[in-house]
């Protein structure tokens, strides 16, 4: 049981690792979208941001997307969860 739990703790930090660089990469508005690795980057990110980015959309927020605070204050509560 402890195994099946690092596990999931341990691919909740690599998501948010990859959140991270997400986040990171909208600071590089003219970086090449057709690369495959910021092409993998987005789709393993957009799955989990779409439907919160659905929920509050940017008009209520000012513009501004909001979704990867949300998935990561979700990963922090579900890591602590776990752990």
């Amino acid at each position: 049981m402890n195994s099946i739990l690092y596990i999931i703790g341990l691919a909740l930090q690599i998501f948010q690792f990859i959140l991270l660089a997400r986040v990171l990469l909208t600071w590089f508005p003219n970086i090449d979208q057709s690369n495959p690795l910021i092409r993998l980057v987005y789709q393993i990110t957009e799955p989990v941001l779409a439907p919160i980015r659905q929920a509050i959309p940017p008009e209520r927020t000012g513009m501004m997307d909001i979704s990867p605070i949300v998935v990561f204050l979700i990963i922090i509560v579900l890591r602590q969860l776990i752990f």
